[in-house]
């Protein structure tokens, strides 16, 4: 079994992000399984560290015990949200206890526009970097949510096809990188 943690940078209730991720989760091959982490988490603090939050330590342990990471993020002013950079904080402090080091990851996003969310994308894997992540390249994910979503916010079935084509990349390419 491959278990995949699901970094989702959005708190919106209806987020389309975390249509987005629901959707991989079950387009994906059976043997893996999903577990999206709870990013409403206090602000990241030093001052913190010595007491360290309950809810951050969850995040840390879910990256831990998982063969991968899956990120799913929004594209705010051409970046990442703050949601998402907070819990990356988290789970990579204190020093010297980064849970994401090693660990094989993908970024997806959605968003309404065109471009997806090119550049958020971009600034995260600057960061992933950083963090010693080993970092799928291939297929990429920038999907446009006006298209690729129904109503009721399934996915179209147009977009079927690519996203389940992507879940099995990011799948085999977990396995291939466990550690």
């Amino acid at each position: 079994m491959t278990r995949i943690a699901v970094l989702v940078g959005s708190l919106r209730e209806d987020s389309f992000n975390k249509q987005l991720a629901k959707a991989i989760e079950t387009l994906a091959p059976g043997d893996a399984t999903f577990e999206t982490a709870d990013l409403n988490l206090p602000l990241f603090s030093q001052d913190l560290e010595a007491d360290f939050p309950a809810k951050a330590k969850e995040l840390k342990d879910l990256i831990e015990r998982s063969d991968g990471v899956l990120f799913v993020t929004p594209e705010y002013n051409r970046s990442f949200s703050g949601v998402l950079k907070n819990g990356i904080d988290w789970a990579s402090r204190p020093w010297g206890q980064n849970s994401f080091n090693g660990k094989p990851v993908a970024i997806v996003g959605a968003s309404l526009g065109a471009l997806g969310t090119t550049q958020a994308q971009a600034a995260l894997r600057n960061v992933l970097v950083y963090l010693n992540t080993e970092i799928m390249g291939q297929p990429e994910v920038y999907f446009n949510a006006t298209t690729g979503l129904n109503q009721d916010g399934s996915v179209a079935d147009d977009a079927k096809g690519f996203l389940t084509d992507f879940a099995n990349a990011f799948v085999a390419f977990v396995e291939k990188h466990k550690n």
